[in-house]
């Protein structure tokens, strides 16, 4: 398992979070994704054997947010 961070750009509400963290888990080989409004970050734990941060990126910008 690996674990990363990412910092979103336009996470401003309690439903921005909701719509990050929805659709990495919907990433397979997504275990966890725990999003932070305080912080405008996103800790996903995933399998690197089944997806990659490219794709954690691409779920996060198809849902309309950017990371920085």
């Amino acid at each position: 398992m690996q674990n990363i961070t990412l910092q979103i750009e336009k996470m401003s509400c309690g439903n921005c979070l909701s719509t990050v963290e929805t659709a990495l888990k919907n990433v397979t080989g997504v275990n966890e994704a725990n999003a932070s409004l305080k912080d405008k970050t996103v800790s996903v734990q995933f399998d690197e054997t089944k997806t990659d941060v490219n794709h954690l990126v691409e779920a996060v910008e198809e849902v309309g947010y950017i990371i920085i």
